[in-house]
């Protein structure tokens, strides 16, 4: 691998916001002076995951995963090391110097056969465009199909001349084995070679680092059939795993798209970028694939796709529900938009413009939406039998979803469909007490038993813990003061629509003691423990401080008599500074 200088990773690394890069990603918690979340890397049902902004780097407990934000783009979007350089040093600013590959090491293989199918598609891209400026059909085509300048320029548009060899002689200084391997020419059964594109305006395909790995071609004259052909998969390129114009969206936003509107063609994403919506890609013609859909989610957590509204894209659309189901972790978001009958997304901009086609992206349906009511439409659901049916159509499509909210949600909704209790989650063992942390054993008993909050003071030192479901149980504490008749059920529904609203309801079924004395009891105990670690928190910052305040003086005297810690050394007062030893 080439070699670039520590002083640059380091200053590149040192600009990089970790937390921020992977909050991105992931909903992170503050805990403390780091964050936590759910590891991405393994299943797991709390956060072992923890990322360090003052040292720079992440760790999961649970799977070990390790790195720093060049390692964190490796292992989440499968992409390599320059690759990862690269986007960093896009978010930051920073310009990647000069660097020389050591024998042997891929900077040196990457300048053979695939450094040669690189220079020879960029090459041939250069070539096209030359021969776009001279061609004036060519032109007048592009502005017929509503094709801006700007567009041609921002996507690198090109012609293919009507010739059977006049970009082979263009790129006659490339032997034809290179040629051949980069999609650029077709070979006839009596070895004869000739070009592949030809009279076609050329669309190139980037990777996402922006380097043209092949080229689709859409035929000018009616009579040239295919109307599209693409580039053969090659080295470079493999169909089912490419975004059109996912380069394009990257240097639109490099600080990360909060979207990507997925449809279906080249023309489609040129138009919905020219008229501001410069976060759609495009998957080349083809079925939406996990290879899409890991590229998609690998960008953002809000994908919608766009398919025409004829029975060829409503089957479109299903494979990409298939595709989506496996990977819709929690926080990440895909709907489905359907346009009108024998429309595609250029032809309906070009009638209504970008507005409307933003109006429309709005009331896309949500993918939990869309996949019942496709499903229902193949059913009775006036019967118990169609109804059935329906339990058993769905039920293996939302087993695929990963444990968590999304799926007992989607579960639920079934159920609501269907009339039939939803199955039990796998994991729907309820934690014991013991296993049970402090916040979770309080949450609990209070869901059982709000009127307990009223036997509590209100004011309790555990509030400044940043601990995950802190905030959570003070914000129950003081609704249910506020509210001393409320109960169970009115304590979820005060919550229901939140985040946290699913392990609220697992909670609130949790075994608890049924004695309100013992409820009570419990309750204090857990608070009790919150207190006294939000104390000792409390008194080791204090202890930190080279100076402090009178106040803060004869607040860490109280807090220590409270803690009876004799062990715990007090600061000196205002003035006198502290010696470290």
């Amino acid at each position: 691998m080439s070699r670039l200088p520590d002083s640059f990773i380091d200053n590149l690394l040192a600009k990089t916001d970790l937390v921020a890069l992977i909050g991105e990603r992931l909903i992170l918690k503050k805990v403390g002076k780091e964050y936590e979340a759910r590891c991405p890397f393994h299943e797991e049902k709390s956060a072992s995951f923890t990322v360090s902004p003052v040292k720079g780097f992440y760790h999961c407990f649970g799977c070990g995963a390790h790195g720093t934000a060049i390692k964190w783009l490796i292992e989440i979007d499968n992409i390599d090391f320059r690759e990862a350089v690269e986007i960093l040093a896009r978010r930051a600013g920073l310009t990647i110097p000069a660097q020389e590959a050591p024998a042997g090491g891929r900077g040196q293989r990457m300048g053979g056969h695939a450094a040669q199918l690189l220079a020879a598609c960029a090459k041939a891209a250069e070539f096209f465009r030359e021969q776009l400026t001279a061609d004036l059909p060519a032109q007048e085509y592009l502005l017929q199909r509503g094709i801006t300048p700007e567009a041609v320029q921002r996507f690198g548009l090109g012609y293919a001349p009507n010739s059977w060899d006049a970009l082979r002689k263009e790129l006659k200084a490339f032997k034809k084995d290179v040629l051949l391997g980069a999609g650029l020419l077709s070979q006839a059964g009596n070895g004869h070679c000739y070009d592949k594109f030809r009279g076609r305006i050329i669309f190139p395909i980037h990777d996402r680092r922006g380097r043209v790995i092949a080229f689709g071609g859409r035929a000018i004259s009616p009579e040239t059939t295919p109307k599209y052909l693409n580039s053969p998969e090659t080295e470079l390129f493999q169909k089912g795993g490419e975004l059109y114009g996912l380069s394009n969206v990257l240097q639109e936003h490099p600080a990360g798209a909060s979207e990507l509107v997925v449809v279906e063609g080249y023309t489609d994403v040129t138009s919905l970028h020219q008229v501001g919506i410069t976060t759609a890609v495009g998957t080349l013609g083809t079925a939406v694939t996990s290879d899409h859909v890991k590229a998609l989610f690998g960008t953002t957590d809000d994908v919608t796709f766009c398919f025409d509204g004829d029975s060829a894209g409503r089957r479109a659309a299903w494979r990409a529900v298939e595709a989506v189901l496996p990977v819709m972790t929690d926080g990440r978001s895909a709907s489905f938009l359907l346009l009108p009958d024998g429309m595609d997304p250029d032809q309906v901009t070009r009638a209504e413009g970008g507005h409307a086609f933003r109006d429309r992206l709005a009331s896309a349906a949500p993918l939990s939406e869309f996949l019942f009511s496709e499903l229902v439409k193949t059913v009775d659901m006036a019967t118990i039998e169609g109804r059935a049916k329906l339990a058993k159509k769905a039920m293996p499509l939302i087993e695929q979803i990963p444990e968590g909210v999304y799926r007992d949600l989607m579960r639920a909704r079934l159920s609501e469909l269907t009339g039939a209790p939803a199955p039990p989650p796998a994991t729907a063992k309820a934690p014991s007490l013991a296993e049970r942390t402090p916040i979770r054993q309080a949450i609990a008993l209070l869901l059982r038993n709000p009127r307990l909050a009223s036997q509590l003071p209100v004011s309790r030192a555990f509030r400044s813990v940043a601990k995950p479901g802190a905030a959570l149980l003070a914000e129950m504490l003081d609704y249910a003061n506020l509210n001393p008749d409320a109960t169970t059920f009115a304590l979820l529904g005060h919550f229901a629509g939140r985040e946290e609203a699913s392990a609220l309801i697992k909670l609130a079924d949790a075994p608890l003691p049924e004695d309100p004395t013992e409820q009570l009891a419990d309750l204090r105990g857990a608070l009790g423990r919150l207190d006294k670690h939000a104390r000792r928190r409390r008194i080791e910052l204090l202890q930190l401080q080279d100076e402090i305040s009178h106040e803060e003086a004869l607040e860490l005297r109280d807090l220590l008599q409270f803690d009876r810690d004799p062990r715990r050394r007090v600061p000196a007062p205002p003035g006198a500074s502290r010696a470290r030893h």
